[in-house]
């Protein structure tokens, strides 16, 4: 249940973070709202998951796998580029969660 939760979180922080962008710097009411239901949702669901796992492990596959969808979602859906040293670092950043949940 607690990856579930956590699978959630992420997600949700996700779609916050893409409502962000349509927000134009918060000066678009119905984005707005919808950042703060979805950040809403996402540390809720992060609080049901520090039930069940460590906070250093938690929060270190939150923030690593937020960052790596986020950019992969910036470069295939908001036109932002695409670099060989952008890709790299995606994937770095992808064997790190992994060698958290395998090294717990």
């Amino acid at each position: 249940m607690k990856w579930l939760f956590l699978s959630l979180g992420i997600l949700f922080e996700i779609i916050a973070l893409v409502f962000m962008k349509k927000s134009e710097g918060f000066t678009k009411l119905l984005p707005i709202l919808f950042v703060f239901l979805f950040y809403s949702l996402a540390l809720g669901c992060l609080i049901l998951v520090l039930r069940k796992m460590d906070t250093s492990i938690a929060y270190a596959i939150w923030a690593s796998a937020g960052i790596f969808i986020i950019a992969l979602v910036g470069m295939l859906f908001l036109n932002e580029p695409v670099t060989i040293i952008k890709i790299v670092s995606l994937l770095l950043i992808l064997l790190g969660v992994i060698g958290l949940e395998f090294f717990e």
